[in-house]
């Protein structure tokens, strides 16, 4: 057995995804499942614990070795029997003990009920006598249903010929279950208490032995979890991909991003943002042709420097050790370095290149060289102002602008003036201390440059803000997204920073943004605390309310808000970048003991996947109401597994549960009806329709939702489904072949506890905007106890 005693900063393990195959002669795809964690610790390789992993390592096998005899324990109890078929011990002896207590069908006549009276007298001494011996035992022989004849065995003579008098068997009580043809009260008696007594021991016995295996089973998990075995921690930074077979596919890879703590997928020549459950899905394996080939973890000191922007004492440890390197391979990294910048700055100015050129407005023209002197407007020539950059600038003039007149609102007339009465944005006017060019140039001289300002300002847009006013925005402005302008949370944060006007203008932009914090955090402590209404859910509105409601640390809450003012959307104005430069700085400061970067990951993933649920529950009430089941049910299915993950961990986490199980249910029931009636319609397209609904949704959904802790109202419409179906049984409308297809399909409509539950998973839709989605959430909410469908753009 070997040891580490010294890790390198980057661990990369190569995955096996390729074998020969001997019978065709040609390597091949493995396309197994196998699971990664996102961290993995390494001290149980190290040599330094040595003694304390060979414990370890011996107590699992001990525990092993021990769970291993208690599972044949178990296998004894639950194959029992010395035949073929082999069931459960405690099941058996349920079996025998509803056949001793079910009562034998009533006789149809009199004379019936009195040879049965007569039957019973006759056989009543011989049973007792043959339970009175040792080993006595009460053996029946059915001869079936042909002639509804029934025997005892060793019964005398006289019997028989009591018994060969009575009249066959009605067919109506052909259905009726199998029961004892005589027991006494007092046989019943001890048999029922027999059978009672040793099936509660027997399954008391199963039920230790199971939580026996169980306790073993967590100990053996938990073995590594010692806090002294982890202390050196891995964590995953890159995944590379393939897809395809052994000889042709397709790769692409993900990469940790440490500043943005976000996973990014590099496609080719595309970059896009993802998340752990698309990595999960196109990397573990399993369900397609696509899997991980190589794996590489970083450990926690290199993650932390890759975190920082180059500052700090970790950027110059790096460049201490690269100074102590041999002069060859230290003048190799610094070329290559070199090299690097070099083609950044030649990708950039060929994306410069491409950016679209525009003459300059005279005013523009005129401002340009007013403000930047005579030196710099000979070195610039006319023509090469871009078109975004113009648009930026006019954008964030213009910005700056509607804040003040906001802040100004806010001042005289309060809150509700700055929220409802936005002033206009009034024209850029002319400075005294501006020259006389630039005065002059304003004026429109001919219609050429009256088509131009006109061409400039048909692509300015003005972005309405419900809480700061109108704000002149292009979509391609440096700096700004729209959809995150509009969001609610920038609206407050902007709000915020318009309220702290006063002291950042007195104490500078540290104390504007200390204001501005506690001005946003106490807005949204109040909304976090407001009475939750059927059309209104708050937790929508932003991350924070859903965390304030969830009781969330408060590092956890606190980071998430200095992130809203550090967003760079923020860059309209002196002020709000003064406070967004202070809100990064502190960002940077907070280290790892200040916040659990893990948990802080955790709650934002909660949150995304709250987020996910009402979209998906939205989504499945419009369609339910357009009256599309199969793509409906889907969406509700997921919505209610998804929900009941978040609800394990408090009520407050998801949606209300009883709203997606009841349209979840009412869907069903739709998509059901369609089904039969499509079944039973004898076309073989039709047919065919409904046999793939019923296989493909509607049974995956029904075991679903069979499970312990399934609700009456949905064990009530599985009854009615089931019963639904089985009324078509022995139908004479019904041909051979359908009648065929029905016995096929009921076993797994009835019973399929052993089948591997697959349920489609529905399309991905894109996320909708903090905005959008509470208007929509509103919408939705509202139509449902209306009778018309609602639309929601």
């Amino acid at each position: 057995m070997r040891w580490f005693t010294k890790l390198p900063p980057v661990l990369t393990f190569e995955l096996s995804r390729f074998e020969f195959n001997q019978s065709l002669g040609q390597p091949e795809k493995i396309h197994t499942k196998l699971e990664f964690p996102q961290t993995i610790y390494m001290d149980r390789y190290l040599y330094c614990n040595k003694e304390l992993i060979q414990m370890k390592r011996e107590e699992i096998k001990r525990l092993k070795d021990k769970m291993v005899t208690l599972q044949q324990k178990l296998e004894r109890y639950m194959e029992y029997g010395s035949g073929p078929a082999r069931f459960p011990l405690p099941d058996m002896l349920q079996y025998v003990l509803e056949f001793v207590t079910t009562k034998p069908a009533v006789a149809g006549s009199s004379a019936q009920g009195s040879q049965t009276t007569l039957l019973h007298s006759q056989a009543k001494p011989h049973v007792l006598d043959v339970l009175s011996q040792p080993n006595g035992i009460l053996e029946t022989t059915d001869t079936g249903a042909e002639d509804g004849t029934c025997f005892l065995a060793n019964s005398p003579p006289q019997q028989n010929s009591v018994m060969e008098i009575q009249p066959s068997v009605p067919p109506a009580e052909l259905s009726e279950r199998p029961a004892p043809h005589v027991v006494s009260e007092e046989e019943l008696t001890l048999v029922q208490t027999c059978l009672q007594r040793w099936r509660n021991e027997i399954e008391q016995d199963v039920q230790d032995l199971k939580e026996s295996i169980a306790r073993i089973n967590l100990s053996i998990e938990q073995m590594f979890l010692d806090p002294l075995l982890r202390q050196v921690p891995y964590h995953l930074h890159a995944v590379l991909v393939h897809e395809g077979q052994a000889n042709a596919g397709h790769y692409w890879a993900f990469i940790y991003n440490q500043p943005r703590k976000r996973w990014l997928k590099y496609n080719d020549i595309s970059v896009t943002e993802s998340s752990w459950e698309e990595l999960e899905r196109e990397s573990f394996g399993g369900l397609r042709n696509a899997s991980a080939y190589c794996l590489m973890y970083i450990s926690d000191q290199v993650s932390c420097v890759g975190a920082d922007e180059d500052e700090g004492p970790e950027a110059e440890q790096i460049q201490k050790e690269v100074e102590t390197l041999f002069p060859e391979l230290r003048h190799y990294i610094q070329e290559d370095n070199w090299r690097l910048e070099q083609e950044a700055e030649e990708w950039e100015e060929e994306q410069s290149c491409k950016i679209p050129q525009m003459e300059p407005s005279p005013a523009s023209e005129s401002q340009d060289v007013s403000e930047s002197g005579p030196d710099q407007a000979s070195v610039c020539e006319p023509g090469v102002l871009s078109l975004s950059s113009e648009h930026a600038r006019i954008a964030k003039e213009q910005t700056a602008k509607a804040i003040a007149n906001t802040a100004d609102a806010y001042e005289k007339k309060g809150v509700e003036a700055a929220l409802f009465e936005p002033e206009e944005v009034e024209p850029l006017k002319a400075q005294p201390g501006e020259t006389s060019l630039t005065v002059q140039a304003e004026q429109p001289q001919d219609s050429q440059e009256a088509e131009a300002a006109a061409q400039t300002s048909s692509q300015v847009s003005e972005v309405e803000i419900p809480s700061v006013g109108k704000i002149p925005v292009r979509s391609d402005a440096d700096g700004y997204n729209e959809e995150v302008m509009l969001s609610p949370a920038m609206q407050g944060v902007i709000l915020a920073i318009a309220k702290a006007r006063q002291t950042f203008d007195r104490d500078g932009s540290e104390a504007g943004l200390v204001k501005a914090f506690h001005e946003e955090y106490s807005r949204l402590y109040l909304l976090s605390k407001e009475t939750p209404t059927p059309q209104n859910d708050a937790r929508l509105q932003h991350v924070l309310i859903y965390f304030l409601q969830n009781n969330a640390p408060q590092q956890v809450v606190e980071r998430t808000l200095l992130e809203q003012f550090a967003d760079k959307n923020l860059s309209y104005d002196e002020r709000s970048i003064s406070i967004m430069k202070v809100a990064r700085a502190k960002l940077r400061e907070i280290g790892p003991d200040d916040v659990d970067m893990e948990e802080y990951k955790r709650w934002h993933e909660d949150y995304s996947l709250f987020r996910k649920v009402s979209v998906y529950l939205l989504t499945g009430l419009e369609l339910y109401q357009n009256r599309k089941y199969q793509e409906s049910l889907t969406y509700l299915v997921y919505a209610y597994q998804s929900n009941t993950k978040l609800l394990l961990k408090g009520t407050s986490r998801g949606v209300n549960e009883s709203l997606i199980a009841l349209y979840r249910r009412k869907c069903l029931l739709k998509l059901n009806e369609v089904a039969a009636s499509l079944f039973i319609s004898c076309e073989e397209a039709h047919v065919s329709e409904g046999v793939s609904i019923l296989n493909e949704l509607i049974i995956p959904c029904m075991h679903l939702m069979n499970n312990f802790d399934i609700s009456r109202e949905d064990l009530d419409a599985i009854e009615v489904m089931r019963s639904h179906w089985c009324s078509y049984l022995g139908r004479e409308d019904m041909d051979a072949k359908l009648q065929m297809k029905l016995g096929e399909l009921l076993p797994r409509l009835l019973d399929s506890s052993t089948e591997v539950i697959m349920l489609k998973e529905p399309p991905k839709i894109r996320p909708n905007s903090p905005y959008d989605l509470c208007s929509r959430f509103a919408a939705v909410m509202e139509s449902i106890h209306g009778a018309s469908a609602v639309t929601v753009k």
